[in-house]
């Protein structure tokens, strides 16, 4: 709670320095603590129903999602499909937990073919990049029971999501070499690029309080020459460092960070954290080269997988036949 009322709160000096609009920062703030908080709750008292529900609400609204924009037409993971594979790669991973929660019953098998359904539904979609992140989050949640260090897998899940934010990064400062660089403008457009590039020529012009929330699209010149423009970066790094400047990434960077510990601290059982873990990363690697995280249904999704994998049940976890709890409630053992 520290960590988001300090992001809440240096959302209102920024704006106040340079008359931005934090509401929509503030939005998401809000957002991912009620899902947080809900997810705790419900978490506690149906470890199983409620990842499980939770999992076919996500389905359900990805489906339901629009499939236009009323901004530029890019593609995934931008705008509206990007938030699509959100939902998918969080519902994927709220089934695989329950799932774990269930113990070894028909109703694990059930709850895997549902986050199997998932990833199937995505491609279906067209959202190639859903579907690639669905199956991730699987086949993680299906090795995470041989790891025996939750640390080892969390910290790979870390450095994942720093690869991905220091590649966005290169690609806009043009530091990467030329082959690599038109490659990766293939899927990432041209567009992108550009608006990549605006954002780190704000975050270098105001380094310390960045131009403002909301501002964005009123400073970049690729924006201004947009036929409809959304006035946004599609990246929530770039965005923070333009528009909160360097202190607006390093709380972004502290929740996904306190996320990650949050998660190495709970008493569940080692598969569900790592589930949970594949599952939020890969919703940091969409929000890295799109614009994810400006979907209320993702942040509160986010917030919501988060409290039901660190949320303590009122029943104990036991793993029959698993060597390393000896038939032990794995519900109040911390596996670091």
């Amino acid at each position: 709670m520290v960590v988001l009322a300090a992001c809440a709160v240096w959302s209102l000096i920024t704006a106040a320095a340079h008359d931005g609009r934090p509401e929509g920062v503030l939005l998401a703030i809000l957002a991912v603590a009620a899902g947080y908080a809900a997810g705790r709750i419900t978490g506690a008292l149906l470890p199983v129903a409620a990842p499980g529900v939770g999992a076919l609400a996500g389905l359900g609204l990805a489906l339901a999602a629009p499939h236009t924009t009323p901004g530029p037409q890019m593609t995934s993971p931008l705008g509206h499909t990007g938030a699509t594979a959100a939902l998918l790669a969080l519902s994927a991973g709220a089934a695989c937990c329950a799932a774990w929660a269930a113990g070894p019953s028909v109703l694990r098998v059930a709850l895997r073919l549902l986050a199997a359904g998932i990833a199937v539904s995505a491609a279906v979609l067209g959202s190639t990049t859903g579907f690639a992140l669905c199956a991730g989050v699987l086949l993680c949640s299906l090795a995470a029971d041989r790891m025996h260090r939750r640390a080892l897998g969390l910290t790979g899940l870390a450095l994942t999501a720093v690869l991905v934010a220091g590649a966005s990064w290169a690609v806009a400062e043009n530091a990467l070499p030329d082959g690599l660089t038109v490659s990766l403008e293939g899927p990432l457009t041209e567009h992108r690029v550009l608006l990549w590039q605006d954002a780190l020529r704000l975050a270098r012009q105001e380094p310390a309080l960045g131009a403002g929330p909301g501002r964005f699209g009123e400073l970049s010149p690729t924006v201004a020459q947009s036929v409809t423009p959304d006035g946004k970066p599609h990246s929530a790094p770039l965005q923070q460092a333009a528009e909160q400047g360097l202190v607006g990434v390093v709380l972004l960077a502290a929740v996904f960070g306190w996320v990650l510990y949050a998660l190495w601290r709970t008493p569940r059982p080692t598969p569900v954290v790592l589930t949970a873990g594949a599952a939020l990363t890969a919703l940091a690697a969409i929000a890295t080269v799109g614009d994810a995280l400006s979907f209320t249904t993702v942040t509160a999704g986010a917030g919501l997988l988060a409290g039901f994998a660190t949320a303590r049940p009122l029943v104990d976890e036991t793993t029959e036949g698993d060597p390393r709890t000896d038939g032990r409630p794995r519900g109040n053992r911390l596996e670091s």
